[in-house]
């Protein structure tokens, strides 16, 4: 059992600069600095080795810019420069009075079904990033693509997004330019989500319900695909009752190849409860569960076939699954803040991380963070 121990000290830069001119609204710049100490060890020995420099850092900028039309309707825009100011992710928002709420966006996730790929409720990390590489596969729709994305009005505690890829490829194109073939058979992505997010009293809940769908090439001659399209979906549940908060989701990806050896399916599900004690400090704990499918190394007993370079021929419905790979974790978390210092603590076990059978990773994550 690999055991890994991540401590980080982060501090939170508030506004470094502000621009306005009159009616032309406002641009701030915000950051970040983050220092990371990464001890790994193991069985053997004494459990504490260390493989090359164990001291990180990562610096973040990011530039907000808003302004207000005629009307009350209000724009903006937001660059994020992650670690040593390299170029992450970006986004144009309009928002209007009775037409809902229009975001261009680029690499940020967060777009249609993106933006709900775990939900539950954490004091400080979900499982999958608590310190254990997993290398878990979520459901993102269009998210990872320069998209476009409308969120309905607010009605009855109700909101509807729809988000839209001309091509699903994971690109982010700059101004006057364009993609290009990165992956030929991925073509028009579409999403949709429903959230219904009612508050009463000390009483809220948030349900979510979305599916995507991105169109292949799936030209028989070239491609691998045995549909015309790739599948996702996402539907979940949180409950607030007071300083309690309990959750739980299940999403999917079911992506049909000819390629022999190759992830077809991906099944995710999430629980969480967190217990808010004061204004102050909070407790939670949560599980996650994911099973990756892969296709037969060779076809069925039918006409079906394995070609020499591994794929399998147009007739391939025969084409059994072999057996699945689980990864499942479970994280006990703690935060305290004071101030603006914030303390926070993971202990976290995963077993098959990256869907490697017989494996476990353990870790221990603090952090320390200071806001000003």
């Amino acid at each position: 059992m690999k055991k890994i121990s991540k401590y980080g000290l982060s501090a939170l830069c508030g506004s470094l600069a502000a621009v306005s001119a009159a009616h032309a609204g406002e641009m701030s710049v915000t950051g970040n600095a983050h220092f990371t100490y990464t001890e790994v060890g193991g069985k053997t020995g004494d459990g504490s080795s260390v493989t090359g420099n164990p001291l990180g850092m990562k610096t973040n900028l990011s530039f907000v810019g808003s302004g207000e039309l005629d009307g009350g309707q209000t724009f903006s825009v937001t660059i994020a420069h992650n670690d040593q100011a390299t170029w992450s992710s970006a986004n144009i928002t309009l928002n209007t009075n009775s037409l809902g709420t229009w975001k261009l966006s680029s690499a940020e996730g967060g777009n249609g079904i993106g933006g709900y790929d775990d939900n539950m409720p954490r004091a400080v990390e979900e499982v999958w990033d608590a310190g254990v590489a997993t290398n878990v596969n979520l459901q993102k729709g269009v998210g990872s693509s320069t998209n476009l994305q409308w969120e309905s009005p607010r009605i009855a505690a109700a909101t509807l997004r729809l988000a839209w890829a001309p091509e699903n490829d994971g690109t982010q194109p700059t101004d006057k330019s364009y993609g290009g073939i990165t992956n030929g058979d991925r073509e028009r992505g579409l999403d949709g989500l429903l959230r219904i997010n009612p508050a009463i009293g000390a009483f809220g809940a948030d349900l979510f319900v979305g599916y995507s769908q991105t169109t292949l090439g799936n030209d028989r001659g070239t491609d691998k695909a045995t549909e015309g399209i790739d599948r996702e979906g996402v539907a979940g549940l949180t409950l607030d009752l007071g300083p309690l908060s309990i959750g739980g989701q299940i999403s999917g990806e079911y992506m049909p190849t000819r390629v022999a050896n190759t992830a077809e399916y991906y099944g995710n599900s999430s629980v969480g409860v967190a217990l808010n004690i004061n204004d102050n400090l909070s407790l939670s704990y949560a599980e996650m569960r994911s099973i990756k499918s892969n296709t037969k190394n060779t076809a069925g007993t039918g006409k079906g076939h394995a070609t020499p370079g591994n794929v399998v021929s147009d007739d391939s419905n025969d084409f059994s699954i072999t057996p699945k790979t689980e990864m499942t974790g479970e994280s006990w978390q703690i935060a305290y803040t004071i101030g603006g210092v914030a303390l926070k603590y993971a202990d976290t076990t995963v077993k098959n991380p990256r869907y490697t059978k017989n494996t476990e990773s353990d870790a221990q994550l603090f952090i320390m963070s200071m806001a000003f």
